[in-house]
């Protein structure tokens, strides 16, 4: 058994990170900004990135370090860095200070295009910043994460239960479901292999899936036929101003993510897969999907 600090323990990934690494042994300290319920096999550490003495002491005691936490949407470039540039090097001086040498660092597909968009800038920032650390550090790169709980991905089954789902214009996609990325996360741990390594772990589809086989898919999941429309990469960046307009703060495509969005290539590179001696995923979408749009309607998310 090992002791975990984890930032974004109390999120969609995070909280699946933190069920399963209980199940596997391990006892937590998870990092939170709000009173928790609690929870056996895990010390909840009140504080954020931006404390640094809260940090420390979140990090106290622990053997290694699973950084999840950041931001994936803000207003400008300086709300994605200060939490996904600033939080990464405030987690990583606590982990220093506690003696911890193990920093498993939760990135991005996007970092492979900082140009694109301030979310992709601000992960591929935080990945040097790990670099640059004389630590022990192994950096994942997932790809789409779905599954129970996410409500970044609702919105797509919603439409596919409607029978038409909007996509991006002409791309293609690799998937990875949250339990499978998780299970990756803990087997780095204790492996030295993984060290200095760079990851883009998915589901095991050559090629990922074109956007309009994803919106099919979808659609099986949710038990409909479905027709699917590519749009045309303008009115993506209108949705997205017009999201804003409606939804201010709450809007979930900023024009940044539309940037994103219409990228053609979000496909993880073979090179940089895990080593199967190190992890195989278990899930393959068409299964993975079908159990997300059941949880959603066992949780009357979705009708």
């Amino acid at each position: 058994m090992s002791v975990i600090a984890v930032t974004g323990g109390t999120g969609f990934v995070g909280g699946h990170l933190l069920r399963m690494a209980v199940e596997a042994g391990h006892r937590v300290r998870a990092l939170t900004r709000r009173d928790q319920p609690p929870w056996p096999g895990i010390d909840w550490i009140s504080g954020s990135l931006s404390e640094q003495e809260n940090l420390d002491l979140f990090a106290r005691g622990a053997d290694a370090v699973i950084h999840i936490a950041g931001a994936i949407r803000a207003p400008d470039r300086d709300g994605f860095a200060a939490p996904n540039i600033g939080g990464t090097a405030a987690v990583i001086d606590a982990a220093r200070t506690a003696g911890i040498r193990r920093f498993v660092h939760i990135s991005s597909l996007a970092a492979r295009e900082p140009d694109l968009s301030d979310y992709g800038w601000s992960k591929a920032e935080s990945e040097r910043v790990v670099r640059d650390a004389d630590l022990d550090w192994t950096i994942i790169r997932p790809p789409a994460v779905y599954g129970p709980g996410d409500g970044e991905t609702l919105d797509l089954f919603a439409m596919a239960a409607r029978g038409l789902v909007i996509l991006p214009p002409d791309g293609r996609t690799s998937l990875i479901h949250v339990r499978d990325l998780c299970a990756l996360m803990l087997a780095t741990i204790d492996a030295e292999a993984a060290i200095g390594a760079v990851y883009e772990p998915d589901d095991g589809t050559p090629g990922g899936l074109s956007h309009v086989a994803f919106g099919r898919a979808l659609g099986r999941a949710v038990g409909r036929d479905v027709r699917t429309f590519s749009m045309p990469a303008p009115l993506v960046w209108f949705g997205a101003r017009m999201d804003g307009l409606f939804r201010g703060e709450n809007a979930k495509l900023t024009p940044d993510r539309a940037r994103y969005f219409c990228h053609p290539d979000w496909v993880v590179d073979p090179d940089r897969k895990p080593p199967a001696t190190l992890w195989m995923p278990a899930i393959r979408h068409d299964q993975g999907l079908a159990d997300t749009a059941r949880w959603y309607r066992e949780q009357d998310w979705l009708k």
